[in-house]
């Protein structure tokens, strides 16, 4: 799936994206991203226990989902909307704790995520 999107292609995205995390399925989660990806989320510090706000690369990316997977046994996400962009791609969702989430996703030429930021209520 490679930039530009339309409604189409974004909510194919979404519904890929959403149910490899409801799914709790690692490699369907990254298969979506670059090897080189960027993801920023006030989540890693906690998570990781540094001070960090973004994670660089897939290996690291792995690390930390998986590591937050297993702090999160009852995760699951609900889509509230998809907003579309000529390169990016912004889901709104609910996440298991209640909070809404806005994750916008920065696709490079070959339509992989190269950089993600999510945002909490």
């Amino acid at each position: 799936m490679k930039p530009p999107f339309d409604r189409a292609k974004s909510e194919k995205f979404a519904r890929a994206w959403l149910s490899a995390w409801n799914d709790r399925d690692i490699d369907r989660i990254l298969s979506h991203y670059s090897d080189a990806v960027v993801f920023h989320s006030p989540r890693i510090a906690l998570v990781m226990g540094t001070d960090a706000a973004s994670i660089s690369g897939k290996p690291a990316l792995r690390d930390y989902w998986t590591k937050a997977l297993a702090r999160s046994p009852e995760l699951f996400f609900e889509l509230e909307n998809v907003l579309t962009s000529s390169d990016a791609i912004t889901l709104l969702y609910t996440n298991h704790r209640e909070e809404l989430v806005a994750e916008t996703f920065v696709f490079d030429g070959d339509g992989e995520v190269s950089e993600s930021v999510a945002a909490y209520r």
